[in-house]
């Protein structure tokens, strides 16, 4: 009560701030004439007058209304089009590193050029942030043409561009980009082995267009390089084909909460079903060596019972492809993971396709708060406010409309029946035909969207349909949607960057008209045809009403309905918007239909009958109030234990890129190697302790694993008053001259470049293992909740104490490697045959959701000789034998592949090929 008393009298936040902005936008008006008086070339200087005011100590405040009316007017004179004040505004609120929440069709593109501008006078760079790669192509030409006409330099990210390219196209002033492009950039280049190589500059400024797409919806997965694992395709194929064997009593479902379990009936059928096709064939299958049948069963079951073709994924091209639930598009390159991917491939006899280990991944939250400064731009933003609030500190604004929207919501209909409702709104697309008023039909899948197309078809209806199999053809589909009496179907996804504008877009169908006509006259001739075919439509199209949206079931999220509804009504055009409900929807399934279907009949409704009433509307937005509240809940919790990883992927990042940016990592590795030389002594020759308690043997074999070193511990032992510290210098000592001989015979130079890049490749190799048990560590951490322990915490102490075995790993394993090193000069075309063998083995792949991880991959980096993964550097071929754990040296079968040019295991103190290793 109180809060809508204060309200009344002072207005709400978002009032406020927008009050706040009057005089910046008061002062963008009143420099107006003075710089559309300007010439070209004065307008293109105040680019370069700009920068040098900046470069004096002028911040970007004091330049905003003046670098604002600049653009305004570069805007006007390169593409026609005049910034409303309500988009300066818009404009100001992204500067501010805010979201501005504005209604479709108020020109969010170019808004963004405002802020994009202001900010790129740094010389820093700012990223613009797009759903796709067509849009991001699309606005930076289109935008482009204003920056450059300032002078600014513009670049665009997509898929397949080259290094060189990528980094053209980073050092620009202004970056086009999607989110995908930017996040894989990021793992790449934290992957790279040379400063140089690296693609990306340091953060500064990004606007994130489509923010609650990009940073709720599609912030739900991670991004995620990976490698090879071991091929386990022909198991799913084997597992699958025993599911249809299942009956309903033997597994229980909950759609509701997603999962679909065995019961104890259905676990002895699985059994019987495994050991009669010859894959379970000793033990019961929860047995400890029949764990992953049970991984392969239950994520064949999970991809039968709760996974549908056409709802949830596509088939396309032998791939199955998912389907975004929230944008209905096709999400190439994207896959489930744990193996629910190989399972459906399996289900849907295509090829299944081999796990993969994570190497690199990142969320979008985190990856999107390494920006110093961001900012988004929406049509939908206030229901999400609280999440973008708590997770990326960012407020969302409101921005009004430049004109008053006339759009008519009108209250939703409910039916008993899916049969029913598709009649009663076939009925209403008839009727909006036969007055030539324009309707969009939003489905929530493509299987409910060739239903209704099925439909339009059997009643004669022309209709167009636009669902994630015919994604090429999005913008031109939907840009003619507001020709009078179309009828368009569309997924979910509404023609996001593509204004429905009523009588047709005009330029999409020139475009499309005057390709390859060289004639001007004929071009002059067909623009006026085609102007005067668009403005008639217009006149008939707002005569008959404005665009008719009309929905087939409400979404799970309010925000994805109202990004439907927000597809009519554009800059004050009239239109409307109805939608249409059954019993047997989704929604009113699983949240409480049963009850409703009851109360219907008492009251008497009739079959073709619809019960019409505003408690509905509330009813529903409450149900999905609920799963979003839940979502956000999920997401928040995901995201908890991801920031975990995510302070280690820092430290590990910076870690590396101190390695690349140093000199030489000389004193590194020595501080590394006096570290574990001290911690084995600490360990085996105990300060304090009598010499009976030494574990001298334990010390000889560590020497020799880890500094390649036959030290004579037991001798020194039997001397008068030797104690631990004395042991200590004497093995540093002999370590460090025998890496003193290794710099004498292959060159300081080649030793240090050595160093520099083994360090980097077992920096990576290590973190690749860490990330393989930080996932291994998450799949079960929540079964401790059952002791009573908090599972985030656990989480957090388990994974910092694995960060610690890491990184004491990997001081081992650095000593270790460059004490059994061998170098030699190659031949230029060995190295690249070497390189290219490599990159073969090395093949990454680009995901949006964590790959399976099912097993060590330990051997990975191993060839068939024993050797571990190489690399090369300046001709130089870094050959490294991983030492056995356990050496004996009276027994040659535990040496494995041992260099000739090393000292031989048997301890003669001979070289391998002068001893064991001698020719017969």
């Amino acid at each position: 009560m109180f809060g809508a008393i204060a309200k009344a009298l002072f207005g709400s936040q978002n009032d406020r701030i927008l009050k706040g902005l009057q005089k910046p936008v008061e002062a963008v008006n009143a420099l107006e004439s003075e710089i559309s008086a300007l010439s070209d070339d004065d307008l293109r200087a105040k680019t370069d007058v700009f920068r040098q005011r900046l470069g004096a100590g002028e911040d970007l405040e004091k330049l905003l209304p003046e670098a604002f009316a600049v653009v305004r007017e570069a805007a006007r004179r390169v593409l026609g089009q005049r910034h409303f004040d309500v988009q300066l505004l818009g404009g100001m609120v992204l500067h501010q590193g805010k979201i501005a929440e504005m209604k479709t069709g108020e020109g969010k593109t170019l808004v963004a050029t405002l802020p994009v501008y202001l900010n790129a006078l740094s010389g820093k760079g700012v990223h613009v942030v797009t759903v796709n790669d067509y849009l991001a192509q699309r606005d930076s030409a289109w935008m482009g043409q204003i920056y450059q006409f300032l002078g600014l330099t513009v670049g665009c990210i997509v898929h397949g561009l080259t290094d060189e390219e990528r980094r053209r196209a980073y050092a620009s002033d202004v970056t086009y980009g999607t989110n995908n492009e930017f996040g894989f950039d990021y793992l790449r280049d934290n992957m790279k082995f040379r400063l140089e190589d690296m693609v990306q500059r340091d953060f500064n400024y990004a606007i994130v267009d489509e923010v609650d797409s990009i940073l709720v919806d599609e912030a739900r997965t991670p991004l995620i390089i990976s490698g090879p694992a071991d091929d386990s395709s022909a198991l799913y194929a084997q597992v699958d084909g025993l599911i249809p064997m299942l009956k309903p009593e033997h597994f229980e479902k909950d759609e509701k909460q997603r999962t679909v379990t065995l019961t104890d009936d259905g676990a002895v059928e699985v059994e019987r079903l495994l050991t009669e096709a010859g894959l379970l064939k000793d033990g019961g299958l929860y047995d400890v060596q029949n764990i992953n049948l049970v991984h392969h069963a239950n994520q064949a079951l999970r991809a039968h019972k709760l996974f549908s073709r056409d709802t949830d994924y596509i088939v396309k091209d032998d791939k199955v492809v998912i389907i975004d639930e929230f944008t209905g598009r096709a999400m190439e390159g994207r896959r489930y993971s744990e193996g629910l991917h190989q399972a459906l491939e399996a289900k849907e006899r295509v090829t299944v396709q081999n796990e993969n280990q994570t190497l690199a991944s990142i969320t979008f939250q985190n990856y999107f708060r390494l920006y110093p400064k961001l900012a988004g731009m929406t049509g939908t933003a206030m229901t999400e406010a609280a999440e973008f609030a708590e997770i990326y500190s960012l407020e969302v604004v409101e921005i009004p409309t430049n004109v008053p929207v006339t759009r008519k919501d009108e209250d939703d209909e409910v039916y008993r029946s899916a049969k029913e409702k598709h009649e009663a709104l076939a009925q209403l697309i008839d009727e909006c035909r036969g007055r030539g008023q324009p309707v969009l039909v939003g489905t929530v899948s493509i299987e409910k969207s060739e239903t209704i197309s099925a439909l339009l078809t059997e009643k004669g209806v022309p209709h167009q349909v636009l669902n994630a199999r015919f994604h090429e053809q999005e913008a031109g589909i939907i840009a003619q949607a507001g020709v009078p009496g179309a009828v368009t179907i569309a997924t979910n996804m509404a023609g996001r960057g593509t204004d429905i504008q009523l009588g047709g877009n005009l330029d999409m169908r020139l475009t499309a008209a005057l390709a390859g006509i060289e004639d001007e006259a004929e071009k002059a001739k067909i623009r006026e045809t085609f102007k005067a075919e668009v403005e008639a439509g217009r006149a008939k199209a707002l005569t008959a009403g404005g665009l008719y949206v009309i929905a087939t079931e409400r979404h799970e999220s309010r925000r994805i309905d109202n990004q439907l509804r927000g597809r009519s009504g554009r800059q004050g055009d009239p239109g409307g918007s109805k939608f249409f409900l059954s019993l047997e929807d989704d929604l009113m399934r699983i949240f409480g239909s049963e009850r409703m279907d009851g109360m219907l009949r008492k009251l008497g409704l009739q079959e073709g009958e619809a019960i019409i009433h505003p408690w509905i509307n509330k009813a529903l937005e409450k149900a999905q109030q609920k799963v979003e509240a839940r979502n956000f809940e999920i997401r928040k919790q995901l995201l908890k234990f991801d920031d975990v990883m995510n302070d280690q992927r820092k430290v590990v990042y910076e870690q590396r890129r101190e390695i690349m940016r140093a000199p030489d990592v000389h004193e590194m590795i020595v501080d590394m190697r006096h570290e574990v030389i001290e911690d084995l002594v600490a360990r085996c020759v105990p300060a304090g302790a009598y010499s009976e308690q030494w574990d001298l043997d334990g010390l000889h074999e560590e020497c020799l694993r880890l500094l390649a070193l036959d030290l004579p511990v037991q001798d020194w032992a039997k001397e008068e008053g030797i104690a631990d510290r004395e042991i200590l210098e004497r093995i540093l000592d002999a370590s460090n001259r025998k890496l003193a001989e290794k710099v004498a015979n292959y060159g300081r130079e080649m030793m240090r470049t050595a160093e520099r890049s083994l360090l980097l490749q077992l920096l990576d190799q290590q973190w690749k293992d860490h990330l393989l048990s930080l996932d291994h560590l998450r799949q079960g951490i929540n079964l401790r909740a059952y002791a009573q322990k908090d599972p985030l915490n656990e989480y957090k102490r388990e994974a910092f104490s694995l960060f610690e075995a890491m990184l004491a790993n990997l001081r081992q394993v650095v000593t270790s490697v460059l004490s059994h090193l061998e170098i030699r000069v190659q031949a230029p075309e060995e190295m690249e045959a070497r390189m290219a063998a490599q990159r073969a083995q090395a093949e990454m792949h680009e995901t949006r959701m964590d790959p399976a991880l099912s097993r060590d991959q330990t051997s990975e980096a191993e060839d068939e000789s024993g050797m571990a993964a190489t690399g090369t550097d300046g001709g130089v071929a870094l050959a490294t034998r991983r030492p056995a754990v356990a050496v004996d040296p009276n027994d040659p079968s535990t040496w494995g592949k041992v260099q000739r040019n090393a000292a031989c295991p048997c301890g003669s103190g001979k070289k391998f090929k002068q001893c064991h290793g001698r020719f017969a």
